[in-house]
């Protein structure tokens, strides 16, 4: 059976779908078991083509990234204005708050914005950089800001285990990718705002070789010499995830081009959360589906992170069911179920397949 260390997930992950009222001070309540004050918020607009909206209490409420944008980060206060006890607040900008159209934000817990300081040390491959990170290792997920030099260095994560997904992004620098790094893909990245295969000619951005990138550790994490993740004096930003049974997955696997008998992929808890991406064929982009935007099953609803398109919801395109253990793809499309292709995924729960309340076991059920 999955027994888990965390009952209550919804205590470090949330998903919350609400209307925009196009006003000022727009205040939006988690309503999950537990109160969460998120750390780090995504937000898209379901109804109209706005660009994915990143905020963290890292960086500050206000300044905003964007997956399906290669420009810098935007100091915007019409956007997140501040992370509430249970939630957050949005001012009247399109992207966050149109009248009457709907959105959905993704939240996770941190360290309620609590950073510690990493200064600059070492020399050559064993150079950590400055910065600072605010880790949950409970929930296995830590955000990270860190200070470029340009050579092969590493990254200061706070995790206490290696990480399964890592996600930099250089803030001050136009024309910059979103680097992605998958333990299931490991010897490649990716880009967030792209449709590319992964590279595994990675060398220039966590660094190794065409054959042999460097791992992550428990401790850190290494980036090269490359402009897009290390450029000299720039400031970065980055999330990264570890694996936490119960409650999340980082994983793989291999489409069958079946429809509606595509794969299950066994997560060990109810999903609420869950993105995948073709890993080893270009014109496939990321997708993401979400437990609250479609509530029973077939699943019908996506996003895309490398394009601000309004969410996609046809039947027989990129459709799956979320189940009490893991999800089924229910699609034979490329994006989700190319057969004999690899596939990696990120999967957040919102209730483990078997909790471990008082030393008792409650069952997940399917929905």
């Amino acid at each position: 059976m999955a027994y888990t260390t965390i009952d209550d997930p919804s205590a470090h992950f949330q998903t919350v779908i609400y209307t925009g009222n196009g006003g000022a001070n727009h205040a939006i309540t988690n309503d999950g078991n537990s109160d969460l004050q998120p750390d780090f918020v995504w937000i898209k607009n379901r109804d109209a083509a706005d660009s994915n909206c990143l905020f963290d209490s890292s960086r500050g409420a206000t300044n905003v990234l964007s997956t399906d944008s290669t420009d810098n980060e935007d100091t915007d206060t019409d956007t997140l204005d501040s992370f509430a006890s249970d939630g957050f607040q949005v001012d009247a900008d399109v992207k966050v708050n149109t009248n009457t159209e709907k959105y959905v934000a993704w939240q996770w817990k941190a360290n309620g914005g609590s950073l510690t300081s990493v200064s600059a040390s070492g020399s050559g491959a064993t150079n950590i950089l400055a910065g600072n990170y605010q880790a949950n290792t409970t929930a296995g997920f830590s955000v990270m800001t860190f200070t470029g030099d340009e050579t092969q260095s590493t990254v200061t994560h706070g995790l206490g285990a290696a990480p399964d997904f890592i996600v930099v992004r250089a803030r001050t620098r136009d024309s910059n990718n979103w680097i992605v790094w998958h333990s299931a893909a490991s010897t490649g990245t990716q880009y967030f705002n792209a449709t590319g295969a992964n590279d595994t000619s990675n060398g220039p951005y966590f660094m190794g070789d065409n054959s042999n990138i460097t791992q992550p550790t428990s401790t850190v994490f290494t980036v090269g010499a490359n402009i897009q993740v290390n450029h000299d004096g720039a400031s970065n930003i980055a999330y990264a995830w570890r694996s936490i049974q119960g409650y999340s997955k980082f994983g793989k696997y291999v489409g069958n081009g079946a429809e509606p008998d595509g794969p299950f992929i066994y997560t060990g808890f109810s999903p609420a959360f869950i993105m995948v991406k073709a890993y080893s064929e270009a014109g496939q982009g990321y997708i993401i589906g979400d437990h609250k935007r479609d509530s029973y099953n077939m699943a019908l609803e996506k996003l895309f992170p490398n394009v601000s398109a309004a969410s996609s919801g046809a039947t027989g395109d990129n459709n799956w069911d979320f189940l009490s253990n893991g999800f089924k793809i229910r699609t034979q499309d490329a994006g989700m179920n190319w057969d004999g292709r690899s596939f990696f995924y990120a999967a957040f729960a919102h209730q483990p397949f078997v909790t471990s309340d008082d030393g008792g076991s409650i069952p997940a059920t399917a929905r």
